[in-house]
Parts: structure tokens; sequence; C-alpha cells
């Protein structure tokens, strides 16, 4: 798969894994839980292992994406969504994000398309001042189905006034490139969260970077 760059009129992020990260410090505690004889990589499982706990979220529907029961978790999802308390917590910013935006601000309409729901979504924006970069925010209850459906990443292009072909969807889970693809837009996996490369190779992005922040680099 290749980047076409003259289609892209505006960007879609995912937030758990692609802006948001986990603490190096915590995972490589944890790690010592994953030993080396059963783990290739401790401190990577321990990581992915560590996301799962804070965006259950998004580990089911990528478990859900896997197992093809989309509709049976996204169902579970959004009950749990309803009806659990939210708990403010501190967040984490991969690093390097915040200039990213700042940079490709004002060049794109920009959207938030996360799977959380509106008031962990917005604790963390708000956390790390971001929200004053996007036109749009699109969470889990925002469309009628969440990702990996189109629908979150057809209303945001709706509210940004674009082609949902002329969108760019970025996430680091085969959920994000699948709902980017229904949609009809372009796609770029990060390898910085949930998702490997295989696996999002395999669902067809049409480019895998180590990071999200190496977006720049793409749309210079």
């Amino acid at each position: 798969m290749s980047l076409d760059l003259s289609y892209i009129q505006a960007l879609c992020f995912d937030v758990d894994g692609t802006l948001s990260d986990t603490d190096d410090l915590y995972t490589r505690k944890v790690s010592r839980f994953f030993p080396r004889v059963l783990f290739k990589d401790p401190v990577h499982a321990a990581r992915r292992f560590i996301m799962w706990i804070e965006a259950p979220g998004n580990a089911l529907l990528g478990l859900a994406d896997t197992l093809g029961i989309d509709d049976e978790m996204i169902a579970v999802i959004h009950w749990i969504s309803r009806r659990r308390k939210f708990k403010p917590k501190r967040f984490l910013l991969i690093p390097g994000v915040d200039e990213m935006l700042k940079q490709l601000h004002g060049r794109y309409p920009m959207a938030v398309v996360s799977a959380r729901d509106e008031k962990g979504t917005m604790a963390f924006l708000e956390q790390f001042d971001l929200v004053k970069y996007f036109d749009v925010i699109v969470t889990g209850l925002s469309a009628e189905h969440t990702k990996p459906y189109p629908d979150p990443i057809l209303l945001a292009a709706q509210k940004m006034k674009v082609a949902p072909e002329a969108c760019l969807m970025i996430g680091d889970t085969t959920v994000d490139i699948r709902a980017g693809k229904s949609a009809g837009a372009q796609t770029v996996g990060v390898l910085c969260g949930f998702g490997e490369e295989p696996e999002l190779r395999k669902m067809g992005a049409d480019l895998i970077l180590v990071d999200t922040t190496k977006l720049l680099d793409v749309l210079k």
C-alpha cells in the first residue's frame, strides 16, 4: 500500500496509543512479571498489557475485530460507557505530539476520532491543552456506530466539510484502519500503541509509521 498525498485534505486521529502514551517506568516494573523465556520482548508485552488495562474499549474492539463479533462487543462497550462513573486520571502524551499538532494546525482541518467516551476523551485533550488544535471531536457515542464501522469518520468528514476520501485516518489498531478504509479514507498505522506491524499491514494500512510524530515528515 502507498499513501497518495494529493488526496489528503483533513486528518483524523485516534487517541489511545496514537496521541496518548503509557508510563515507561511503570512498564519496566511490570515487565518483570513477563519472563523472557515466555516473551521475546517482555517490555513490549508489558506495555501492551498496561494499555489493555488503561483503554479496555480499544482492547475489546481489537479482539472483536479479530473474532468477527463487532456488533456484540460494541453493544457491551456502549453499555459500560453509559453506566460507569468517570474517574479522573493523569494521562501521558506521546513525546512530540503537541509540537506535531501545533505544526499541522492551520494546514489541515483535524478531528479526534476516539472509541473513548466523551468524558475520558475531553479529560485527555484538556490536560494537555490540545482541544484548540481540533476542529471536530468524535467520541465513542457520537455516531450511531463506533469504530470499526465507518460512521465516526463519516461524521468527522461531514463536520469538517470534506469528502471522506479526502481524510487520512491515523491510528494504532486494526480497528482504526478498518474504519478508515470502510469510510473510503486513506489510513496510517502507528506502532506506538496496541497494534503490531503485520496485522496493520494485513488490514491494508496505506502507510506504517514507528510513531505518530513521524507524520510530520510525511506531510512536510
